[in-house]
């Protein structure tokens, strides 16, 4: 439990960094850094980059877009092809960023020996499983995930709530 709790904290201290000194999240920043890294790159390459599934890089650049801090761009070398870039604003941003504990966490296991990587993968999937949690999305680390889609609901009468000396309809 030592070592989880040892490498939750180094993210977590990361991704709160990340909000303070530049304002968006861990996740956002590390995608930002791998685009610096390594460039322009359709959507796939850059899940490959940070190891995280093509739907869950899809959500953060997405955030990117609206921030103006990535931008979509058809492909110099194959104009089918849409890769994402970062913006002035994204190069800017980067300059005071700190850097993310997930490249940290990449690189550290990129430097085990492929049978401690094996063992550890194999491990934590067991892990997962034991928990109930296979089968499910792992977004990248502490990004909010995609909000539920809201039905159309009746909204409660605020102000006969304050009346009765309720809530007063504030979430």
């Amino acid at each position: 439990m030592d070592g989880i709790r040892r490498i939750v904290r180094l993210l977590r201290v990361s991704a709160k960094a990340s909000e303070r000194v530049v304002g968006i999240s861990g996740a956002q920043l590390f995608v930002l850094q791998q685009l610096a890294e390594g460039g322009p790159c359709s959507i796939n390459a850059l899940a490959e980059r940070t190891l995280t599934h093509q739907s869950s890089v899809s959500v953060v650049v997405a955030r990117l877009l609206e921030r103006g801090l990535a931008t979509r761009r058809a492909s110099e070398e194959d104009g089918r092809r849409v890769e994402v870039a970062l913006t002035p604003a994204g190069r800017a941003l980067l300059r005071d960023a700190p850097a993310m504990a997930q490249a940290r966490l990449i690189s550290g296991l990129r430097r085990l020996a492929p049978t401690e990587r094996d063992g550890l993968a194999h491990g934590l999937s067991a892990l997962v499983r034991e928990l109930g949690l296979d089968g499910k999305e792992a977004t990248l680390f502490f990004e909010d995930e995609p909000a539920m889609r809201r039905t159309a609901r009746a909204k409660p009468k605020s102000s006969s709530r304050k009346k009765k000396g309720g809530v007063d309809g504030a979430a």
